[in-house]
């Protein structure tokens, strides 16, 4: 089953020089990972055998997902990655190379686990990252049983209805270069689970980063931070477990964001084929509603999607909604069912709270049929205009470049935190323009295996001015800047 998985991809500035590098994530056992330095002229240079990033070791197994924050605030951005076997800290040294610390931060999780989507985030608000790992089946490779039709050719890949799941686990910084396995105390070892995606937001407005995971065929999991170390899931309640008939889902890659405007954090999903990807819309006190089919997203019926992310892609002021999509069955058109195993993205604007699949009319790279996996968007070079880039299965990567035709004004905003983690991972910020309010977070943890951007983008419209800038810093700390021209990489330092 490990070879449908498909493998991630991250943004990240690995040395600092204002552009997005990218790093791939290459699942084949035995595999090279690659290290792409944006020379800032719209190139890339291979720099994967001098970073010491290749992760080739055939220990690693397939190797899945990637996280990328500074988990030891030493100003530079470190990479930890998932994989079918034990996962990989790399520590960046800041001289454009990196040192695997896994041993001794203690972060490699099971021998054999099976990790999907892992993340950095600061659940605690100690001003040090800490690590979420998102797992799957409990499954070998010598466990192979047959599914399928028994014709030859057509022997596909089984339900993980038929593997028992595997408790996430969540590793708690310790300030001194290692890590503690709290997933039992923090209440979010549920062995049920069988994790794909995962995304960080504050649901409620507490100051606290809550975990959103999209699992496979078993409910999806909301574990509501109580601020005292342990988490709660509230999915069940808040009605973000399950699809709109009230069965599982086959969740796969996840995201959070205002999208109709409220100030509160919405969740996306995506799901397998002939079922739809879910919108929850938060209205409060705990509650969410399944507004997929009001906001006009039933075109997601068909695809099996993977990545996907929230984004202000005309700069207008409201997030857009971006999906990659290929099923998992390499044979599946031998069974006659009109689905297709290379499947087209899907590319929704926001209009005013509703959706519009303007896919078809978003330029030719949308209409190429592909096996779509992981997916992650930035502004790579740096025009104000959000690109996003594509981890496809045996296949070349894409990167989509936005080419800002109609579109409006922009802010990027580099969080420096201080007291809190150095790139203010889970700081809220509030921009307000004569055209109204926008309510974001900062948060690079989306879409499926991939990690996105560090810095914030919000759209300003027509507006060439931001009134006011707030920024509610997870220390708690709130910082207000006012009159910020638009059209500008910010960057913002908690005092």
């Amino acid at each position: 089953m490990s070879e449908t998985f498909g493998s991630g991809v991250a943004w990240i500035d690995f040395d600092n020089d204002g552009y997005q590098d990218l790093y791939f994530v290459n699942g084949a056992p035995g595999s090279s990972n690659v290290l792409y330095r944006n020379n800032g002229d719209g190139t890339f240079t291979d720099v994967t055998a001098r970073a010491g990033l290749a992760m080739a070791d055939p220990r690693h197994g397939h190797k899945t997902g990637v996280a990328v924050g500074d988990f030891d605030n030493d100003g530079y951005a470190d990479i930890y990655v998932g994989a079918f076997g034990p996962n990989a800290l790399f520590r960046n040294n800041g001289d454009g190379t990196f040192t695997d610390v896994t041993a001794r931060a203690g972060v490699a999780g099971g021998a054999a686990e099976w990790t999907s989507s892992v993340g950095f985030f600061d659940f605690d608000r100690d001003g040090r990252l800490d690590i979420y790992v998102t797992n799957y089946l409990d499954v070998s490779y010598d466990d192979n049983p047959y599914c399928g039709f028994k014709r030859e050719g057509f022997r596909t890949y089984c339900s993980p209805t038929i593997f028992d799941g595997v408790a996430d686990r969540l590793f708690r910084n310790n300030g001194d270069g290692t890590f503690t396995d709290v997933s039992v105390k923090a209440g979010i070892a549920n062995p049920a689970g069988k994790g794909l995606g995962v995304t960080f937001c504050d649901v409620d407005d507490d100051g606290l980063v809550d975990i959103y995971v999209a699992n496979d065929l078993v409910r999806n999991f909301l574990y509501r931070n109580n601020g005292d170390g342990t988490f709660r899931d509230i999915a069940y309640a808040a009605g973000v477990g399950f699809g709109g008939d009230g069965k599982p889902q086959a969740g796969m890659g996840t995201d959070c964001g205002d999208v109709d405007g409220d100030g509160r954090p919405d969740l996306y999903v995506t799901n397998f084929s002939e079922e739809l990807n879910a919108l929850y819309v938060n209205r409060g006190r705990g509650l969410f509603e399944d507004a997929t089919i009001r906001l006009g997203l039933r075109s997601g019926y068909g695809p099996l999607g993977f990545g996907t992310k929230l984004f202000d892609m005309d700069n207008d002021g409201d997030l857009d909604i971006h999906v990659v999509n290929g099923h998992i069955v390499d044979n599946i058109e031998l069974y006659g069912t009109g689905v297709t195993y290379r499947m087209k993205d899907l590319l929704y604007e926001n209009v005013g709270g509703r959706f519009v699949d303007v896919s078809a009319r978003s330029g030719a790279a949308l209409l190429v049929d592909r096996v779509g996996r992981g997916q992650a968007v930035a502004d790579f070079d740096n025009d104000g205009h959000l690109d996003i880039v594509i981890s496809n299965l045996g296949g070349p990567a894409v990167l989509l470049k936005g080419t800002g035709v109609q579109a409006g004004n922009w802010l990027s905003i580099r969080a420096a935190g201080r007291k809190s983690n150095p790139h203010g991972l889970g700081a809220r910020v509030t921009v307000e323009t004569p055209a109204g309010r926008q309510v974001r977070e900062i948060n690079n943890v989306a879409s499926y295996l991939s990690a996105n951007d560090l810095r914030l983008h919000v759209g300003l419209g027509t507006a060439r001015t931001a009134t006011r800038v707030e920024i509610r810093w997870p220390s708690g700390q709130v910082q207000t800047l006012t009159n910020v021209a638009a059209n500008q990489v910010l960057t913002i330092t908690e005092p």
